[in-house]
């Protein structure tokens, strides 16, 4: 599944596995630079969604003050 295809939620637990991953007796210092630069970019995509998710609630609740 694309990232895009994700839901939020899913993003988040992935985004929660990558970050367990770097205080798990599996970390490999090899490896590490890879899964940061991934986790980097699971972060940026679960706040971009939650920005798109706060506007869409403001906008809902000026509609609703009206």
């Amino acid at each position: 599944m694309s990232d895009n295809k994700k839901s939020l939620n899913q993003k988040i637990e992935e985004l929660d596995k990558n970050m367990e991953w770097f205080y798990s007796d599996d970390f490999n210092l090899d490896a590490a630079v890879e899964k940061y630069e991934k986790t980097l970019k699971m972060a940026k995509e679960v706040n971009e969604d939650l920005v798109k998710m706060k506007n869409k609630i403001e906008i809902l609740a000026e509609d609703f003050s009206k």
